[in-house]
């Protein structure tokens, strides 16, 4: 499951704050494209999207980065119908991770040893665990296939593990068709994800004033003390 922060709007907060989150946003697209770099370039099976985008790229001679982009531009056409709202961390997630794979793709060499791709693909999966958490905690908004899963998820009233279940077997079994990469990488990112983002993006959630009144509130209708309310999240 992936732990949305409370959508506020985005950028009603202090100067220092706001390039806080800048920062944080701009460093989490970019090691989020170098850790999907290392988990390709470790060999042993890729995630569910990033088999599609192998395979898609095998099949037109585009390369990994400008597929993912072009993906991610098809996916924010299906918010249409589900009338979600991206933010401007959505659209620079479709822009910029790709471009930041590509660029890990060209740091790292194919070919590697077995050795040195078996550190790849556990420290890929790491690194873009703190890179949602980098990312979602800024509260730009979520990347164009989080918003999916969430728009389908509020439109049918599916629990969340369902439907992003559901989104990943599709786009894998497309990917695998198309000749993609599924391993023992692709089932040990469908394992660990989830764990390690719910660890990592409450440890980064930047905790804004809006917010705070938010939990305030919350915790005086619980009946709690405002110091004792938890982040809000969604699913």
């Amino acid at each position: 499951m992936v732990v949305m922060p409370r959508r506020l709007p985005s950028f009603d907060d202090p100067a220092p704050i706001l390039a806080r989150r800048l920062v944080q946003l701009f460093v989490g697209l970019f090691l989020y494209g170098i850790a999907i770099s290392m988990i390709v370039r470790g060999a042993l099976g890729v995630s569910p999207w990033d088999v599609l985008t192998q395979g898609l790229s095998m099949h037109t001679g585009l390369s990994f980065g400008v597929i993912t982009v072009l993906t991610s531009g098809v996916v924010l056409l299906l918010w249409i119908p589900l009338r979600q709202r991206p933010g401007f961390g959505t659209i620079m997630n479709a822009l910029l991770v790709g471009p930041a794979a590509d660029v890990g793709l060209a740091l790292i060499p194919e070919g590697l040893d077995l050795w040195a791709r078996i550190l790849l693909l556990p420290g890929g999966i790491v690194l873009l665990a703190v890179a949602t958490g980098l990312y979602l905690g800024a509260s730009f908004g979520p990347g164009p296939r989080d918003g999916l899963m969430t728009g389908l998820h509020r439109v049918t009233g599916w629990r969340i593990w369902i439907v992003r279940t559901g989104i990943e077997v599709i786009v894998l079994a497309m990917g695998w068709l198309l000749g993609g990469d599924v391993g023992l990488g692709t089932v040990l990112f469908a394992v660990a994800i989830g764990p390690l983002c719910g660890w990592t993006i409450p440890l980064f959630a930047i905790r804004r004033a809006g917010q705070r009144q938010a939990d305030a509130v919350a915790a005086a209708e619980a009946g709690q003390p405002a110091t004792a309310a938890p982040a809000r999240t969604a699913d």
